[in-house]
């Protein structure tokens, strides 16, 4: 695959990240209605640990997302009888997400779409660039962690 130099020196990084992810996301939405489901439900099944459940307040941290967005996706599982929720023996006041059999299913589904499309990029990009990749985004993440993103050491 080439790339045109000169239109890559005017995008910026945040653009192309969001343009991507724009483009991934809308793929595994469409993906998804194959199905009767959004790329947002098939997350959080991946999320959820399939043998011994998950505690509903480690699933935010570990899918990036506020309570209230987890939440209103969680009811909306529940009600399509996706996942159940249980008390959580270790913790009187939380909650254990589990699957159920059709929760199950539709995680495998979830899954293998996943598979598919990293194989099919692996399949057009050698590894030593999409281990370059994975070093850049793993360097965003470490500067926006660790707030150097936007101190006075930046020049312009």
């Amino acid at each position: 695959m080439g790339c045109n130099h000169q239109r890559m020196k005017e995008v910026t990084i945040d653009y192309a990240l969001r343009a991507t992810w724009q483009a991934v996301a809308r793929m595994y939405n469409e993906e998804a209605k194959n199905f009767d489901s959004t790329m947002a439900v098939g997350f959080t099944l991946l999320s959820i640990d399939p043998k011994t459940g998950t505690p509903s307040t480690a699933l935010g941290p570990k899918m990036g997302m506020e309570a209230t967005s987890l939440s209103r996706i969680l009811k909306s599982m529940e009600k399509k009888g996706l996942i159940l929720r249980k008390p959580n023996p270790d913790d009187g006041r939380g909650v254990l997400i589990y699957l159920t059999e059709m929760g199950l299913e539709k995680r495998n589904l979830s899954k293998s779409t996943v598979l598919q499309f990293n194989e099919a990029i692996r399949q057009e990009v050698d590894q030593e660039k999409i281990l370059n990749f994975f070093e850049v985004t793993e360097t965003i993440n470490k500067l926006i962690a660790d707030k150097k993103l936007f101190s006075k050491n930046i020049s312009n």
